[in-house]
């Protein structure tokens, strides 16, 4: 095990609801997740971020819900596709939230994706050009950063131009609501989503790197950090691994790939995603990530059956890591 143990975090199945039923009646599971998650001391839960392309519960208000349940685990997005909205209903809904879960929610966010017709057509139908989305991003978190630590906020950008603006309610805690941005350290763009998370987030969010490309990331990060007067030590890495447990890994593979080609219609990241299989398998890929530098990781369950993944997550792996 790592000399420092990572915090645990789990994201909860509010795409996974809708890939065998297009009319879901349990949204209740999220909730019995969330709070099963509390109870076992792990650190935080997780949801995810699509309008159309990848149908789901919508996050803010599911982080609501799970806030008004729990009392004590993070409450996170993995992640939230902020161009796709608008910073000042953004930063209210999240001050609101916020405000409710007594200061306890953070945001990963991402650019997004454009890679495929229904990806396309989710920008084009809330009017946004798919190809400023990043600069989008940026401009967004300055903005949503701002207004949620109380400041007033103006820009005169590229996509938004702002007058000097305050809103209410802000987050409890200074510094407003915490923004992990993500970065892949085998990106063609790499190195420009470094620099952003440097200058502009609260900490990093990767989901495809090996451990070693992850090492990597983190470490350009903390060191331009630093050049730009940053506090390095403040600021949390945090690592999404995609597994399904089971002692059975041919049997963990095939149902993670049927799961990961309803989520996504295609297998898109190959063996990149996993570990699939027995418990110690899941376990030493952790440590790995948490020697890499990952001060938090993400487990997301590729299976049809949550509830049991995370049972068996909770007897055999998470014991290690507290």
């Amino acid at each position: 095990m790592p000399e420092i143990l990572p915090k645990l975090g789990i994201l909860l199945p509010t795409r996974g609801l809708l890939l065998r039923d297009e009319a879901p009646s349990d949204a209740e599971l999220v909730l019995r997740l969330a709070r099963a998650v509390e109870d076992a001391g792990l650190d935080s839960v997780w949801v995810g971020d699509s309008l159309t392309a990848k149908p789901r519960l919508e996050p803010l208000a599911t982080l609501a819900a799970i806030a008004a349940r729990t009392e004590r685990v993070r409450l996170g997005t993995a992640v939230l596709l902020m161009a796709l909205r608008h910073p000042l209903l953004l930063a209210q809904t999240l001050g609101t939230v916020d405000l409710i879960s007594g200061g306890r929610v953070i945001i990963a966010a991402g650019a997004g994706g454009a890679f495929n017709e229904e990806q396309q057509q989710e920008w084009r139908s809330v009017g946004v050009d798919s190809s400023r989305r990043a600069g989008r991003l940026v401009e967004m978190a300055r903005i949503v950063k701002g207004l949620t630590s109380g400041e007033t906020v103006s820009l005169a950008g590229r996509h938004f131009d702002l007058e000097p603006t305050a809103m209410l309610p802000r987050s409890p805690r200074p510094g407003g609501v915490p923004l992990l941005l993500a970065c892949h350290g085998r990106s063609q763009v790499r190195d420009r989503q470094v620099r952003r998370a440097a200058r502009w987030g609260d900490g990093v969010m990767s989901i495809s790197d090996t451990p070693d490309e992850y090492a990597r990331m983190v470490a350009d990060f903390r060191a331009l950090a630093v050049d730009l007067g940053r506090d390095a030590a403040s600021l949390e890495a945090a690592m999404y691994l995609t597994v399904n447990l089971d002692p059975d890994h041919a049997r963990a593979e095939a149902e993670a790939e049927e799961w990961l080609f309803g989520y996504y219609g295609a297998n898109i990241w190959g063996t990149r995603w996993g570990p699939f299989g027995g418990a110690d398998h899941v376990r030493d890929r952790i440590a790995q990530y948490a020697e890499a530098g990952a001060q938090t990781v993400i487990v997301r369950f590729a299976s049809f059956q949550p509830e049991r993944q995370l049972d068996t997550f909770l007897e055999h792996v998470a014991p290690s890591f507290q």
